[in-house]
């Protein structure tokens, strides 16, 4: 994330907000920023891995 990103943001909010309301837009976009770097750089799984992960992890987890 860089300055001009969380002024952007800032600017976007009305002039009376929650802190937790920005902290909450800063959050959500670092995230998806993460997201579409990770895509660009290739690492992503496929549906059915994510599935097979998911049921592994819970089926133990029972």
């Amino acid at each position: 994330m860089n300055k001009n990103r969380v002024i952007e943001t800032l600017e976007s909010l009305p002039d009376e907000f929650e802190t937790e309301t920005l902290i909450e837009k800063l959050l959500f976009i670092e995230k998806v920023e993460k997201g579409i770097k990770d895509v660009r750089e290739g690492k992503t799984i496929s549906l059915q891995e994510a599935k097979s992960q998911f049921e592994t992890k819970w089926s133990k987890e029972k």
